[in-house]
């Protein structure tokens, strides 16, 4: 058996970030930026009144009680036509250019406006209330960065810099199959001793939530004519995952059934648990990894080994997530395998607490969806305390 940290590091190397594509602006949430996003313009574009007002010269309103003549108006999206002279004003609303030759707003509340005649109760400041030309970005700034996964914030910022289409990485495609003749699908008969089919569907939302495309192949049964076949049906996948065969014992079939169709093993067995029988290699020029059947296995070696290997496919980072928080119970001395404890998570007392759930049987699924986070404890860990801190990995956003 190998550690986690070596699998992991096998695993991710064996990944390049795809090719690019252009997608409109609108389609870009949650895509992974190709190259650098660069503003078009300065933002503002122009200097602008931040409030309100009146603008003039400052020279010009130099004390309280200083009259000027109201020439003409400023607002959003209509600048005034000329510069202004000498004793006038310019009636100004927020977002209103600046009109060349003012650089100053004196805003409504410190002014009384009779006819074409503004006074003004307090003296100008030159430059109070003005948004200068470039003051949020100038054009060429980078407002996102090659290998940034875009946001709702993100796609605001690069519509403000006239961005309407940007370069981002293509999504992988992840060609996946269970296998078992056990396994149907939710709703139809089940097979006697059978059990319903489910970690594909928990892994097709994770593949499609980190950014990849999931290729649903179905389920596969316990032939090697049917294992045979995965190599074509799979054909054009980034990565392929199957669910299953990959334990010890007569149903073992997925490297017995690969091996004539090129399939080269890199590892298989990790010193962890839940999650020791998997499988990785190569597929031909395809990655290939094996998953166990268990499904919460399935699911948490995903999260360890799937997730990292789709963000290095997208050129983000690919390290493990890992944060921490405090136990809110005692917990054991750990064994010679990595161990990823279910268990709840919640902020209290200014920190995040941590409690493991009393069961870890890796048949419970239920506790891995009541779960926001596993406990991640090193071969050998020694003794734990309540209100010691240890290592999560959130399972969902913190």
């Amino acid at each position: 058996m190998i550690s986690v940290e070596e699998a992991l590091a096998r695993v991710v190397v064996a990944f390049a970030p795809r090719e690019s594509e252009i997608v409109k602006l609108e389609n870009a949430l949650g895509r992974v930026l190709a190259d650098d996003a660069r503003a078009a313009l300065d933002q503002p574009p122009a200097p602008v009144s931040a409030m309100d007002g009146y603008a003039v010269r400052a020279a010009d309103v130099a004390s309280a009680g200083t009259a000027l003549r109201v020439v003409g108006a400023a607002p959003a999206g209509h600048p005034y036509a000329r510069s202004l002279n000498p004793g006038e004003a310019v009636r100004i609303f927020t977002g209103g250019v600046v009109p060349d030759g003012a650089d100053a707003i004196v805003i409504q509340e410190k002014a009384t406006q009779d006819d074409d005649a503004v006074v003004f109760s307090e003296p100008a400041v030159a430059g109070r209330h003005i948004r200068k030309a470039g003051l949020d970005f100038a054009r060429g700034a980078v407002l996102a960065c090659k290998g940034q996964r875009l946001r709702a914030r993100d796609l605001a910022l690069l519509a403000s810099g006239d961005i309407s289409s940007l370069s981002v990485r293509r999504k992988p495609v992840i060609a996946f199959a269970a296998t078992g003749d056990e396994l149907s699908k939710p709703g139809e008969p089940r097979k006697p001793g059978g059990i319903v089919a489910s970690s594909g569907y928990g892994l097709a939302a994770m593949i499609e939530t980190w950014g990849g495309r999931p290729r649903d192949l179905g389920i596969l049964p316990d032939t090697v004519e049917a294992l045979e076949a995965l190599p074509e049906r799979a054909k054009g996948a980034d990565l392929v995952v199957t669910m299953g065969g990959a334990s010890v014992g007569d149903h073992d079939l997925v490297r017995t059934a690969l091996a004539p169709k090129g399939f080269a093993l890199d590892f298989w067995k990790i010193a962890m648990r839940p999650g020791k029988p998997l499988i990785f290699g190569k597929l031909g020029a395809t990655p290939f990894l094996g998953l166990p059947g268990n499904p919460v296995s399935s699911l948490v070696c995903s999260i360890l080994f799937l997730k990292p290997a789709l963000r290095a496919m997208l050129g983000e980072e690919a390290t493990r997530e890992t944060r921490t928080a405090r136990l809110a119970s005692d917990l054991p001395a750990n064994d010679s395998r990595q161990d990823y404890l279910r268990a709840s998570l919640a902020f209290r007392d200014g920190a995040w607490w941590t409690e493991p759930f009393k069961v870890q049987d890796s048949s419970m699924q239920s506790v891995l969806a009541s779960a926001g986070c596993l406990i991640m404890r090193p071969p050998h860990a020694a003794a734990a305390p309540r209100g010691s801190e240890v290592a999560i990995v959130p399972l969902d956003e913190i």
